[in-house]
């Protein structure tokens, strides 16, 4: 079980290490003036659209720039917040992982929708966001089943070592 839970804190890892560096980077493109960045930045913006064929990114219908700003205005902080807690083992990683995982999720349904809906999609591209529907799911999974080494202890002080029973 420590195995595959170590599996999946690695998946999720590297699902919230990408979301905490591409959404400040490469998403916020769509929304934000490319003066804003760095020449380099912009030329693997424009290389990724023109490899993927993402007529999406390359124009961005309402609903799509709807859904970057949410991502910047709340999957990018929750995303940085649970790389810190599964690097630091932290218990409160779990709920950060179902958040992100719930969120990518529902954001994902909607990408789907447009790609799949509009028959413009193509196969490189489909394949790069099912990428995506494996990391949320990923995060859910450790969202709803995360196991603890540590048991449970009762509320309030207890002794170090507890009393024994006299038997009589």
């Amino acid at each position: 079980m420590a195995v595959a839970s170590a599996a999946v804190d690695a998946v999720v890892g590297l699902f919230s290490l990408t979301m905490a560096v591409a959404a400040p980077l490469f998403d916020s493109q769509v929304v934000l003036p490319a003066g804003l960045y760095p020449a380099p930045l912009v030329s693997i913006f424009r290389w990724f659209v023109a490899e993927f064929d993402h007529y999406v990114v390359a124009d961005a219908p309402p609903f799509f720039r709807g859904l970057v700003w949410v991502d910047l205005a709340f999957l990018w902080p929750v995303s940085v917040a649970n790389l810190y807690g599964i690097l630091t083992r932290r218990r409160w990683s779990a709920a950060t992982s179902l958040i992100a995982g719930v969120h990518m999720l529902a954001y994902l349904s909607a990408m789907f929708g447009e790609l799949l809906g509009s028959g413009r999609a193509t196969r490189k591209l489909l394949q790069l966001y099912a990428l995506f529907v494996v990391f949320a799911v990923a995060s859910i999974v450790r969202g709803l089943c995360s196991c603890t080494t540590t048991q449970a202890r009762p509320a309030g002080p207890s002794p170090a070592h507890p009393a024994r029973k006299k038997r009589v």
